[in-house]
């Protein structure tokens, strides 16, 4: 598999508006945000898609969770709400072979079926 556009990021080959960071999770600043707020939760693991998730991937993918929760109160979010997204596959919305999980959030959210 090639490399994702998000391993070139986090190894600095791709320059990216960084919202958080340690050494599992990287946030970024999504480049056609859809919301005010619009940020990228990454794994530093390589995982194509949610289907590729594995048992022993539990801890990191509840982290991703942990960061976004961390995030959205940081951004003033947590008392009006935001969106969680992780899309899976081409008919999921998927482009990106790397999971991530999107936070969007900073103005009222239309709902959205397929």
């Amino acid at each position: 598999m090639q490399d994702s556009i998000f391993l070139k990021i986090i190894r600095r080959e791709i320059p990216a508006t960084i919202e958080f960071e340690d050494d599992e999770v990287i946030a970024i600043h999504d480049i056609n945000p859809v919301a005010p707020i619009h940020i990228l939760i990454i794994p530093k693991k390589l995982i194509p898609t949610a289907n590729d998730i594995q048992p022993e991937d539990a801890p990191l993918v509840g982290k991703m969770f942990l960061v976004a929760k961390q995030i959205a109160a940081a951004k003033g979010l947590s008392e009006r709400g935001y969106r969680l997204v992780m899309n899976v596959g081409k008919d999921g919305g998927q482009t990106v072979y790397h999971i991530h999980l999107h936070l969007i959030g900073g103005k009222a959210l239309p709902f959205a079926t397929a």
